[in-house]
């Protein structure tokens, strides 16, 4: 199947011979629908052999065990700020484009990420998925519950980027 002129030919075609038993979606390489059906079947085959953690695909893999390693292979051509994908690298750059290609649908506030819009959404639907352990008190955003946690812990989990006291 793979390499073949008739597989290739799919892509042009929209030809999708191989169907997901679990969903309604379809594939036109059968190694693409199996590594599809993990999501459905929840296999997770990849270890890291540092914490044991496990992951689907090889690339969700790769990318962790970077946060082990430090390596940081992505880089900003602007200012030199290194990355461990290039999913971050790609956002990150938004700095200094000032590109915000994902509006609100609700306020039309527009954002540089999709995660950020999805953390604004909750502002509109009231959503707080972070609860304290404490006192059981929920928020919106994961930085609002760690700055709340800081009143039960005393912690203060923010360092000061001249000096490295919190």
């Amino acid at each position: 199947e793979n390499g073949t002129l008739a597989t290739h030919l799919m892509i042009h075609t929209g030809e999708k011979p191989y169907s997901c038993q679990y969903c309604e979606l379809k594939f036109s390489k059968s190694s693409t629908m199996k590594k599809h059906l993990k999501i459905h079947t929840g296999e997770k085959p990849y270890s890291c052999e540092f914490c044991k953690k496990k992951f689907r695909w090889t690339g969700s893999l790769k990318y962790h065990i970077r946060t082990h390693t430090g390596e940081k292979p992505y880089s900003c051509e602007i200012c030199e700020m290194k990355f461990i994908g290039r999913k971050s690298l790609r956002n990150h750059s938004r700095i200094h484009t000032g590109g915000k290609p994902h509006p609100c649908d609700i306020c039309k506030k527009k954002f540089s990420t999709l995660a950020t819009l999805k953390a604004h959404l909750r502002i509109h639907t009231g959503e707080k998925p972070y609860s304290c352990e404490f006192c059981k008190m929920k928020f919106g955003q994961k930085c609002t519950l760690i700055n709340h946690l800081s009143k039960h812990t005393g912690e203060k989990p923010y360092p000061c980027e001249f000096c490295e006291k919190k």
